[in-house]
């Protein structure tokens, strides 16, 4: 797979949405209840900074008992938290300060989160960049067939999944501890 224009940052986000196993909340309604972002220097793949907000949802505005517990998200914390707009907003701000990222995420889900949030808030997609899915790029680099899920991935690179699994800022954080692996020249031992 070969990568776009080099750029100067890695943008890492993963979403936390609402979720239901019992069928309450289709996909199609899932909304974006978290945003974690960790910006990444592209020569150095070392992390220069983050941000973290939660977000109100309003199709789905109580949280199902599923989503809190495979999440770690309080009610009250999206109860309290920045509109999708808002957020989006806030984050584009954030984004500003880093020009020349590539946006990239665990799979192909969070761009399809951002691009349905997009469409059902009536607001612009917020990355230009284009978007690398870094679990197919891990296992393009490592030489894998597997495509392994984020902590799968961290236990072949032999490093430790950190914070609650299912947090956005805490994935995107372990993502970030990836990239040495994913666009860099470390190599997992086989």
């Amino acid at each position: 797979m070969d990568l776009p224009t080099k750029p100067d940052y890695y943008l890492i986000i993963d979403l936390e949405a609402t979720c239901c196993d019992q069928g309450s909340v289709p996909r199609r309604e899932m909304e974006t209840i978290e945003i974690g972002a960790v910006m990444v220097d592209a020569m150095s793949l070392a992390v220069v900074d983050e941000l973290q907000t939660f977000i109100r949802p309003v199709r789905h505005p109580q949280l199902t008992d599923f989503c809190r517990e495979l999440t770690t998200i309080k009610q009250t914390q999206v109860d309290s938290a920045p509109t999708y707009p808002e957020a989006i907003e806030s984050l584009q701000g954030w984004m500003r300060h880093y020009p020349n990222y590539l946006f990239c995420s665990w799979g192909d889900y969070d761009k399809g989160q951002f691009e349905q949030d997009c469409q059902f808030h009536r607001i612009a997609y917020p990355f230009a960049s284009g978007h690398l899915n870094i679990k197919k790029q891990f296992s393009a680099t490592q030489g894998l067939k597997k495509k392994y899920g984020m902590a799968g991935a961290l236990r072949v690179a032999g490093l430790s999944l950190e914070g609650s699994h299912h947090r956005g800022i805490d994935d995107a954080r372990n993502m970030a501890k990836l990239m040495p692996y994913i666009v860099g020249p470390e190599k997992v031992k086989h």
